[in-house]
């Protein structure tokens, strides 16, 4: 039923590639999308999910009516409509029509209706478990967001080189500080990147090849952050890791070997010149290797991070005031902000 419509997929991995039904991305590109999102898209799905939430507790507790039905699922499609929109979803091919008619085909099946209300049925189970995966949605990609936006920023940007064997290295000294951090402040909840998924072998004819077939890897994900987290990790091993560009501060994907610091988009205020074309001179004026907004928005995470580790701001204050942070560097590197503004900006947080 309803948990089946949502937060759960298949996805097909293999050397340095995901296939999510049948469309094939290099490792670490679907991750690198997810960073780029702007906070707002994650913002507005809160505040539709916390309308559907609304309305869904007085259909099931007061109107039961096909009006009611039909307002609830008007709701719930506002929040499809964003949900089915973002990176992953929007290359699966999902059961949208399901999604998007639930509740009237759900009132206008008796017994599954009397299933949902029952609260020590499996059906009543299953929708409180799609309600909460639909509350907490936006905050799981926050959290993934902010941990990767650290890691990637204080452990992989000083990087001399970029390789899987680079990568191991810098991330050995994230995972060895966070588990020290964790045992320092939360002795009671041990640091780990483990995630519960369905392996299964299987093969796979190639999407471009007549006649030729590889073996592949079958992951079931029951959450989307979850197959961002492997994604991102496999990325890793094959040598594939987001960066954020030094000129227009948006995420791209390094691939195996390569280590510039620009991505190949439009730079801002360009007709036809990109980032690696123009961001070397900038570059060059700046001993650090980043942009003035770059170098400030180090400084204001470092202190972010130090005062979440004494228990200074909590995690949620943590994740909003490095999004918040985020906008700031992002409007910098647009040119929407002068310098002096933008160190004014900084220097609240």
């Amino acid at each position: 039923m309803a948990g089946d419509m949502f937060d759960r997929f298949s996805a097909f991995f293999t050397g340095d590639t995901v296939f999510l039904d049948g469309t094939a991305f290099p490792l670490g590109q679907l991750t690198t999308d997810v960073l780029n999102l702007d906070g707002e898209v994650l913002r507005e799905i809160d505040r539709r999910v916390n309308n559907f939430i609304s309305d869904v507790w007085t259909l099931l507790q007061e109107e039961k009516t096909d009006n009611a039905a039909r307002s609830t699922q008007e709701r719930l499609n506002a929040v499809w409509n964003l949900v089915f929109d973002l990176p992953v979803y929007r290359s699966l091919h999902l059961d949208t029509e399901t999604a998007r008619n639930l509740f009237p085909d759900l009132l206008s099946d008796r017994a599954k209706w009397l299933e949902v209300l029952d609260v020590d049925s499996e059906g009543h189970r299953m929708f409180e478990e799609f309600l909460s995966g639909l509350e907490y949605f936006a905050e799981s990609l926050r959290n993934f967001r902010g941990q990767l936006d650290g890691m990637l920023e204080l452990y992989f940007e000083p990087l001399s080189r970029r390789s899987a064997d680079s990568y191991a290295k810098g991330y050995t000294v994230y995972f060895t500080e966070t588990a020290a951090a964790g045992e320092l402040f939360f002795p009671e909840q041990e640091f780990e990147q483990r995630f519960s998924v369905q392996l299964c072998f299987v093969p796979m004819a190639h999407p471009t090849e007549a006649r030729k077939v590889f073996l592949a890897e079958k992951l079931e994900f029951g959450y989307l952050s979850h197959f961002l987290y492997t994604e991102f990790y496999r990325g890793l091993m094959a040598g594939n890791a987001p960066r954020r560009c030094h000129n227009c501060g948006r995420y791209f994907l390094l691939t195996n070997g390569y280590h510039t610091c620009y991505c190949n988009n439009i730079a801002p205020g360009e007709t036809k010149r990109t980032c690696r074309k123009v961001g070397a001179h900038r570059k060059a004026n700046h001993p650090q290797g980043l942009s003035p907004a770059g170098v400030e928005y180090r400084k204001v995470y470092n202190r972010l991070k130090a005062r979440k580790q004494r228990g200074k701001i909590s995690k949620e204050e943590w994740n909003t005031f490095v999004s918040q942070a985020q906008k700031v560097l992002d409007m910098a590197e647009r040119g929407e902000l002068s310098d002096q503004e933008m160190r004014k900006r900084f220097c609240a947080f």
